[in-house]
């Protein structure tokens, strides 16, 4: 956010905003204070939009009650999650499916949980189409399953055609950003390479910041996109 920032400041005046594309949580050291910084965030200001992932999703399916996504939310990252919420480690180990449902009511915040809830699907803006995980070819975007632009890798990031938008994502990770020319992916594994990446978009022009190269590249959109 930092370099957002100092990033944005750089630049000419313009009204800016910020679209996080979801998965806040699993894995890292600090779920919990991850969600509660971009919570207060989206509260205090009016220039910031977040998305829901499969993580957020398979978070509250749990939070619900839904054994399967219990165990699927431990395999996945959620055990990190659990501990960041101050959760005893071998609490966790011998706790039954209902009683880890219970541990989460208990410790999670509620004001989290009715964050979580309130994710949005997409963002458009003019050209651009910003989502979790992608679409699905062919579907009009008013059709699309919320699994879909949660979970979504095949057919989309095969899909050499065009998807009406520009379509910026997540979820699959690339050691690079993965440029193609109908979409963008910019989850770059920040809990396991430690580069976090973010997308600059104005005009014709868009450049990455990320927290690993700290010299910013603009490249220009292709005619076709404009």
């Amino acid at each position: 956010m930092a370099r957002i920032d100092e990033d944005d400041g750089s630049r000419g005046a313009a009204q800016t905003g910020i679209i996080l594309l979801g998965d806040l949580i699993d894995r890292g050291p600090d779920s919990a204070g991850v969600v509660e910084r971009v919570r207060q965030m989206c509260a205090s200001r009016n220039d910031i939009r977040c998305l829901c992932g499969n993580h957020e999703e398979i978070l509250l399916g749990a939070y619900d009650g839904d054994s399967d996504l219990v165990r699927l939310f431990l395999r996945a990252g959620g055990y990190e999650a659990l501990l960041s919420y101050g959760m005893d480690a071998a609490a966790i180990d011998h706790a039954s499916i209902a009683e880890l449902v219970e541990m989460m009511e208990r410790n999670i915040p509620g004001e989290q949980i009715a964050f979580l809830r309130s994710l949005e699907d997409y963002v458009v803006e003019g050209d651009y189409l910003f989502v979790h995980a992608g679409i699905r070819p062919g579907l009009p975007l008013e059709q699309q399953t919320s699994r879909d632009l949660r979970w979504i890798r095949q057919p989309f990031l095969d899909h050499g055609g065009s998807h009406g938008k520009f379509v910026i994502h997540g979820h699959t990770i690339s050691e690079q950003v993965d440029e193609r020319a109908n979409r963008i992916g910019i989850d770059t594994g920040a809990y396991r390479t430690g580069r976090l990446t973010a997308l600059g978009i104005e005009g014709e022009q868009r450049w990455i910041i990320d927290t690993v190269d700290h010299h910013a590249n603009t490249k220009e959109i292709p005619s076709v996109l404009r």
